[in-house]
């Protein structure tokens, strides 16, 4: 049965360990031809994607070559920077395979604005990584250049710089998002959570400081496009407890409950897992009658098809 799909793409997606445009581009030709396993099931599908790689290293791109007479753009603006590389690349890549399958849909990249409470105390305390890892002596050389830059281990990966991460309210596009659900295309929106926005008090919106978690935001939006499912597709195949040790344990169905247990026991990694957990947790809250899936790319077709046991599916 088809369904109203909204999936949110982790990094694996997209980033390369060259990091060149050419090979983005081809990884993300590489996460299209998986996703239109959901096109061909005549899915409703809404694609959301991460961009802390790319807003990081266009952070450090400005702050090399910046001058007084070309400054580095604020962050909100590389933010929406990125949405715009990111999603061009995503329209490309699905056009091509949309193409070689034979199927005749618009597909269109959509610059996202997220409204956010600019009492939110995340601004108090930078949390969310974003661009690549460091070791720690590459982290304080770093900190010499950049002695307002905020830098964190990341779940044993290595250092990343961190900025505010505020929760997301609504997303402001959400109704062309809708109109392109209706006329059958298939939006990108979201991306990076959506650029961060505070009321200007006026009636519109300014731009805030800060990177909203992607999956976050594509909970949001999956809530907001009343979606029938939220899809997080990550680096494994399913949410484990006892993650790389001995006793590992592999989730498929688990209630919010359950997870939230887990998460008092400090399972989850909060750099890693833990908010795709959350932002899971969020949508079934929202919307009871629906699920939540956690997997891996490599899992879409047989997710798809149904089979049994693939990825972890939460429910209320």
């Amino acid at each position: 049965m088809a369904k109203r799909i909204v999936v949110a793409l982790g990094g694996n997606a997209i980033e390369t360990n060259t990091g060149t445009a050419e090979s983005q581009e081809e990884s993300i030709k590489r996460t299209m031809r998986s996703l239109i396993e959901f096109v061909k099931n005549k899915d409703e599908l809404v694609i959301t994607h991460g961009n802390g790689p790319q807003v990081g290293n266009l952070l450090l791109q400005e702050a090399a070559g910046s001058t007084k007479k070309n400054p580095p753009m604020p962050l909100d603006t590389v933010g929406a920077m990125s949405q715009g590389e990111i999603g061009y690349w995503m329209e490309l890549a699905l056009d091509s395979v949309l193409a070689e399958n034979g199927i005749d849909k618009t597909v269109a990249a959509i610059v996202s604005q997220t409204v956010v409470s600019k009492d939110d105390p995340a601004f108090l305390k930078p949390t969310k990584p974003i661009g690549p890892f460091y070791s720690q002596e590459e982290c304080e050389e770093l900190k010499k250049e950049h002695p307002d830059f905020v830098y964190i281990e990341d779940a044993g990966r290595g250092f990343r710089r961190v900025v505010p991460s505020p929760k997301p309210i609504r997303m402001l596009q959400v109704g062309v998002v809708l109109a392109m659900i209706e006329k059958g295309m298939i939006p990108i929106a979201s991306g990076g959570g959506g650029v961060p926005v505070v009321s200007d008090g006026k009636g519109g919106y300014v731009g805030v400081e800060g990177v909203i978690d992607k999956d976050f935001g594509a909970a949001q939006m999956a809530e907001d496009v009343d979606a029938d499912e939220l899809i997080i597709l990550t680096a494994v195949d399913n949410v484990c407890v006892n993650f790389n040790k001995p006793d590992q344990k592999a989730l498929t169905n688990v209630t919010v409950e359950e997870l939230e247990k887990y998460m008092a026991e400090g399972q989850f990694a909060a750099g890693s897992m833990l908010p795709k957990v959350q932002a899971a947790i969020k949508f079934v809250n929202a919307k009871p009658q629906c699920h939540a899936v956690i997997t891996s790319l490599d899992k879409v077709a047989d997710l798809v098809a149904g089979v049994p046991g693939v990825g972890t599916v939460i429910s209320k």
